[in-house]
């Protein structure tokens, strides 16, 4: 006997399917035959993904700059497991993976190669801060919370110190190993092109679409070498939207010419959330619709290629034996407008609205869920 049995599911490709899930685990994806603790039928009038994951968010509460609630930029917003991006380093990990333990949403880590994490804006502008011994003896502790490491390379945040400290986060990373490196990009120092030829494969680029001067596309919109040689080397791009870092004309450009993300994130915090732009991962997501993606090309980027990225096994796919992480969301048809970063204001015809998500095997109504009373818990 099944846990649950959720019929007639609707997926991106429109077929409907059912999905059975007992002990967390997904069991049954088709046509399902059996009973179960409890069913519910969607009838065809909902999609159903593999839950969310926000691979780029901002959520150790303590942070004094970038923080928020796990929960409420998580299965609030329909989106399972967020991994924060590097909000922490090693004197504070201990304490946010005991924090994580407190909340609904699936939470995990990339630990800032930086010790104090992102207490003030220019982390790595003192090479004392990065310890590597710290880092790899963090990550013996907490192997399945922390996924990767996070280096902010941007003028900002290094100081004087230039390439060096994505040297030593390339070093760190061997040590620690091989885990993936996910690399912040702004304004330079260092150039794009210095950080992209040290990146090899599974390293993630963030902020991929920002519209700063040291943007991937080249003054006349071309790709830049350095950055189409690193993909090629099998370096990954993250979209990271945040309140600076992505540009409606950047990405409309990059996409026109193939050059996709392979995940769509929010760099989501408290501020960014409730004042805008980004106010949501599914939010983040719909204004793709309007510059060249299709509906399963966004879900692809916060599903199987989110945890591919990051290697979280057992999340991502609809497939038995996976955790029972689903998203139930809807596609509204509505003219509305969606602002990037630089204040470019683009009218998206349609937005994805979140109505449920499911954590391993349990079920919880979104705040849009709550709202429309769509479903009955």
């Amino acid at each position: 006997m099944f846990d649950v049995i959720l019929r007639r599911a609707r997926l991106c490709d429109e077929q409907l399917v059912d999905i059975a899930w007992q002990g967390g685990k997904i069991a049954a994806v088709g046509e399902v035959q059996g009973v179960a603790a409890q069913e519910r039928d969607l009838a065809g009038r909902y999609y159903v993904s593999a839950g969310w994951i926000d691979s780029h968010v901002h959520c150790y509460p303590k942070s004094p700059i970038y923080h928020d609630d796990a929960d409420a930029i998580g299965v609030a917003q329909g989106v399972t497991t967020v991994v924060d991006a590097g909000s922490t380093g090693a004197d504070d990990i201990d304490d946010f993976y005991q924090l994580t333990r407190q909340v609904t949403t699936d939470v995990r880590a990339l630990i800032n190669i930086a010790r104090t994490g992102i207490v003030t804006q220019n982390e790595l502008a003192d090479m004392a801060q990065i310890d590597g011994e710290a880092v790899v003896q963090a990550v013996q502790r907490h192997p399945d919370f922390i996924v990767g490491l996070k280096a902010r390379m941007s003028s900002s945040v290094v100081g004087e110190n230039g390439i060096q400290p994505l040297i030593r986060a390339k070093a760190i990373q061997q040590a620690a190993g091989h885990l993936p490196l996910m690399v912040h990009i702004g304004n330079n120092p260092p150039v794009l092109e210095e950080i992209a030829d040290l990146l090899t494969s599974g390293d993630i680029i963030t902020h991929c679409y920002n519209g700063k001067p040291n943007r991937i596309l080249t003054p006349q919109g071309e790709l830049k070498a350095a950055v189409k040689n690193a993909i090629a080397r099998g370096v990954r791009l993250d979209i990271g939207h945040g309140s600076a870092s992505f540009s409606f004309e950047v990405a409309r450009q990059a996409i026109a010419q193939g050059i996709l993300p392979d995940t769509i994130s929010s760099d989501i915090y408290c501020r960014n959330r409730i004042n805008g732009p980004v106010h949501s991962l599914a939010h983040v997501m719909s204004k793709f619709f309007s510059i060249g993606m299709t509906l399963a090309q966004v879900i692809d980027c916060v599903t199987w290629k989110a945890a591919e990225g990051l290697r979280l096994a057992h999340k991502g796919r609809l497939a038995v034996g996976y955790d029972a992480d689903l998203t139930i969301f809807t596609v509204k048809e509505e003219a509305r407008p969606f602002v990037d970063a630089e204040g470019e204001q683009v009218l998206g015809e349609q937005h994805v609205l979140p109505l449920a998500a499911v954590v391993a095997g349990q079920w919880y109504l979104t705040d849009e869920g709550k709202t429309n009373h769509v479903f009955d818990l």
